[in-house]
């Protein structure tokens, strides 16, 4: 493809506007790791949820979705749609908690749940895993498709496109601190939104689309393996009963609470922690999480999903893909490179903002994970560990360094890599087991250390070894190899936890004291600290169990029926979109009054 000049002026118009104001904040995030890391704990809940959103729409995204679509049909989705059920939880039991423990990461909360040796060791262990190897695993991800959309768009190696967003990316990153990362992520969410619209009306457009409703009678006609029917939301439980396994079952029953994954972990964690950690109030922690939720599954699949649609069309093949782009590397071929191939068609100017778009929804992700990344290795690693008493800009300096070697090791593992859904698999399988106990910790004082120390262990042990039965011949399906991860890995850290050692009664209430978890699970602990039962309940007026639960009921309703009423309503099919949009706007009326009670 040739970008016009006009199309170069948007190009770099908009990166101008996404960067430029970052710059300006080079100085305050210098001040301290506070400020580098956790924006001095001064985020509204408008530009932390706005943030989250950014965060997860990486330009893999667009690629992953198209690669459900096309080899699973829009009900393929349902891998990440269960994990609704995650995001609104974390909105109604955890994100106050969170804000209100105080720590500056998410894992400088272990040394504040639990105590001892072992306390420090998974903070130290699990700074260096998440913070290093798990990262660089998604800034990877997100950087091959960067390269498998450069190599379609101007025919660039891999290497080329990783020495140009790295550039960029790097030093803002190292430069700004999470202020730039949250105003950069600001300002390119809506650029983001506007060209993923405009790729997908474009390609709806295309004559041998024919528009909606040409897209849906001949999207309908299409036949996928098994009898696969690509427009369904939900798969078919009678032709394809394992692939409904593999899609819906397993995450809607299983995955969302049993998987650790960046972005929807169960009782928050990552970068999404850092946000809630970073608001201003525990209130803004709360309004933050649920924007996020609503904004990152409504407002963005559908323009993704139909891009995905199109292309079974223009492209029904993989073999038509490397006929249309015949000097693009063989090895990028997959169905994930599907989406940038339809970016062909778009007209001069709008080129230009897609790939605006696509740089933005590049950087949004990467600058997060990088200064996300920086935070573990450096406060939970390196300074509570290494060198605990250097000054401030000594600290944040080591962020800096450690933000360009994070960058250049995940750099490394694209050239290992072939498509997004690989990544996404792996990252699910050896987080798999360890949901539920992040879940509970918060709510049961008999979890400790070792059960984190465990669960970790027995994940990843045998992860290993369905990875060596692979390698000898012996293959297990991914569903299945997720659901026995996960009856393992919870049957290790739930004996460890009557098993194995308890926390110090004294850290215990401590942590009862500071952040007042409500629940059962607490009671022991709270008589031992003196605390009355009408002491408890007025501490926790705010957390009023039964009401949590029906916002997060009716959270969850109003996202999924607002999500298939819009596409309902894109395939024409107007009684559906109807009673689903009757259904949304009711849910949203309770949602709207349970959050008025347990704020009043």
């Amino acid at each position: 493809m040739r970008l016009h000049p006009l199309d170069w002026i948007i190009v770099v118009v908009s990166i101008a506007i996404c960067f430029i104001p970052a710059l300006f904040f080079a100085r305050r995030s210098g001040k301290s790791t506070s400020e580098f890391f956790a924006s001095g704990r001064s985020v509204p809940w408008w530009l932390a949820g706005l943030s989250m959103v950014a965060t997860t729409f990486a330009s893999d995204t667009p690629n992953l979705v198209t690669n459900f679509v096309r080899t699973q049909g829009v009900a393929g989705n349902w891998q990440w749609w269960a994990f609704v059920l995650t995001g609104v939880a974390t909105v109604f039991f955890y994100a106050r908690l969170w804000r209100r423990s105080g720590v500056l990461t998410d894992l400088e909360f272990y040394e504040l749940r639990y105590s001892g040796t072992a306390a420090s060791v998974v903070r130290g262990f699990r700074s260096l895993y998440l913070g290093l190897f798990f990262n660089c695993i998604i800034i990877a991800t997100v950087n091959l498709a960067a390269c498998k959309i450069a190599g379609i768009l101007f025919g660039l190696s891999r290497w080329q496109t990783l020495l140009a967003v790295g550039l960029l990316n790097v030093v803002f990153a190292a430069h700004s601190g999470l202020w730039g990362v949250l105003v950069i992520d600001m300002i390119q969410f809506f650029i983001k939104m506007s060209a993923v619209i405009a790729a997908a009306y474009f390609a709806v457009r295309l004559p041998e689309v024919g528009g909606l409703s040409g897209l849906v009678d001949k999207v309908s006609k299409l036949e996928g393996p098994g009898g696969l029917n690509y427009l369904s939301m939900l798969p078919d439980f009678t032709n394809t009963w394992e692939l409904a396994v593999a899609v819906f079952i397993m995450p809607i029953a299983v995955q969302w609470w049993a998987v650790w994954y960046p972005g929807a972990e169960p009782g928050g964690g990552s970068y999404i922690a850092q946000r809630m950690l970073a608001s201003k109030s525990e209130k803004d922690s709360l309004g933050g999480t649920l924007f996020f939720n609503i904004a990152h599954y409504v407002l963005r699949p559908w323009p993704w999903i139909l891009v995905g649609l199109a292309s079974l069309i223009v492209y029904p093949n993989l073999s038509d893909i490397q006929k249309a782009f015949p000097h693009l590397d063989p090895q990028l071929i997959g169905h994930d490179i599907a989406y940038p191939a339809m970016l062909k068609f778009l007209p001069v100017g709008w080129l230009g903002l897609m790939v605006a778009g696509l740089l933005a929804a590049n950087s949004s992700t990467v600058l997060t994970h990088l200064n996300w990344g920086a935070s573990y290795l450096v406060h939970d690693f390196y300074r509570r560990f290494v060198k605990r008493e250097a000054s401030e800009k000594h600290y944040v300096l080591m962020g800096r360094l450690a933000t360009i070697a994070l960058f250049v090791l995940s750099s490394v593992m694209v050239f290992f890599m072939e498509t997004a859904q690989d990544s996404f698999n792996i990252i699910l399988q050896i987080g798999a087991g360890t949901g539920l106990l992040y879940l509970l910790r918060w709510f049961w004082w008999r979890v400790n250390a070792w059960c984190e120390v465990a669960a970790m262990a027995s994940s990843f042990a045998i992860s290993l070894l369905f990875l060596v039965l692979a390698k000898t011949g012996t293959r297990v399906d991914t569903h299945k190899q997720l659901l026995l991860t996960v009856i393992f890995t919870s049957i290790c850290w739930l004996a460890t936890a009557y098993l194995g050692p308890e926390t110090d009664r004294r850290a215990l209430i401590d942590f009862y004291r500071k952040v007042r978890p409500f629940g059962p699970g607490w009671r022991a602990i709270r008589l031992e600290a003196g605390i009355s039962d009408e002491e408890a309940a007025l501490h926790s007026r705010h957390e009023n169990i039964p009401l949590s639960l029906l916002g997060w009921v009716t959270g969850c309703v109003a996202i999924w029926s607002s999500l298939f009423s819009v596409g309902n309503w894109l395939y024409g099919r107007t009684e559906y979109a109807v009673a689903l949009t009757a259904i949304f706007v009711l849910s949203s009326l309770v949602l709207v009054r349970v959050i008025q009670r347990l704020w009043r």
